[in-house]
């Protein structure tokens, strides 16, 4: 019996979390690609290049590098998200979500810590100008910064008096302004936060970290979930997992306010004999423009990286066999892309480099 895809009204009404199962059952439907890799340490040599680096157009051909593997880094957690980068301290901190900590890995010799425990649910991280980590934080519904002498200051947690409803992913821009979405997963349920009413309506937010004013910059999307700049911060790239598989852009007017919204691009694949659509959560841009977004609950084929041009198309992929979460690029050349992946934490070294601080 031919299962029937999700209509659009059905991914509104579930959601991400609910939106999972639809998903499932449409790619079990599909004829799948196997995915017969061994990412174990006592698995087989990758043989050059790596079959799971997919040049969908010969525009990303520059950017695969021939004689590189994708490495699963690290496995274990429930929920891996937010990669940040630090480059004065070599190395790179994510989250667990469910598990209420935060990892850290360092370059040096591939050496995993807890970094952080508790984290308070924190989702995504940055770190801002001055190298200091932000962190969003579910179980506490606010926006934090750690200070350089141990300190933690509690950036944001209420709009106009009344709880965010989980903050979720941020980014910094060279003004100082500090960007991030509050979509509210973290309050939905005690999986990834504490479960409690969402309060206010899902949002894109700007704190000014001189004056703490804040401000709502956009709120006409669903679930407005990972976000990124373009290379010059003249534009804002921001996924709505309320509306699986959407990427909106806008203008950034004197960095600070949005205008001109219109679609970027759509996670819809399309293959000879199939159709998947998944979704995608955290996004960055390298030098060139090109956004990189994490790609999931598509199944084989679809879940890891889709990367896009600065117009839309989409040119590449990295193949996983775990739904992606976030990314970002790091590395002391900022030439390796970092993902968090469901359970696991991959990486691969790409001909390009991130455009901005993680």
């Amino acid at each position: 019996m031919k299962k029937r895809l999700p209509s659009d009204d059905d991914r509104t009404k579930l959601g991400r979390r609910g939106f999972i199962g639809g998903t499932v059952a449409a790619t079990l439907a599909a004829t799948a690609l196997a995915q017969t890799r061994d990412y174990s340490q006592s698995g087989s040599p990758v043989r050059y290049p790596d079959r799971d680096i997919v040049v969908l157009d010969p525009r990303f051909g520059k950017y695969k590098i021939g004689n590189t593997p994708i490495q699963r880094l690290y496995t274990g957690m429930l929920w891996a998200e937010g990669p940040a980068w630090n480059g004065v301290g070599r190395y790179l901190v994510w989250s667990d979500i469910p598990n209420n900590l935060q990892h850290r890995w360092l370059a040096e010799d591939n050496h995993v810590s807890i970094f952080r425990n508790p984290a308070n649910n924190s989702n995504g991280n940055t770190f801002d100008f001055e190298g200091r980590q932000l962190s969003c934080e579910h179980g506490t519904r606010r926006v934090v910064r750690y200070e350089n002498n141990g300190g933690v200051t509690v950036l944001a947690d209420k709009w106009q008096g009344k709880s965010f409803n989980a903050p979720n992913d941020i980014v910094v821009h060279p003004d100082g302004g500090i960007w991030f979405t509050d979509p509210g997963y973290g309050s939905m349920s005690n999986y990834e936060g504490n479960k409690g009413d969402l309060l206010i309506k899902e949002a894109v937010y700007r704190l000014d970290p001189k004056t703490a004013k804040l401000d709502l910059v956009i709120d006409e999307l669903k679930k407005p979930n990972g976000l990124c700049f373009s290379p010059d911060y003249k534009k804002l790239y921001v996924v709505d997992t309320g509306a699986p598989g959407s990427i909106t852009m806008w203008d950034v007017l004197d960095g600070k306010k949005l205008q001109n919204a219109r679609p970027f691009a759509s996670m819809r694949l399309k293959t000879k004999d199939r159709e998947l659509l998944g979704g995608t959560d955290g996004l960055r841009a390298d030098l060139d423009g090109n956004i990189w977004a994490s790609a999931g609950w598509g199944g084989d084929g679809f879940d890891g990286v889709h990367i896009f041009t600065p117009e839309g198309e989409r040119i590449g992929q990295i193949i996983l066999p775990e739904t992606a979460s976030n990314i970002c690029f790091g590395g002391p050349k900022r030439n390796r892309l970092f993902i968090t992946a469901s359970q696991s934490l991959y990486s691969v070294y790409v001909n390009t480099q991130g455009a901005h601080i993680a």
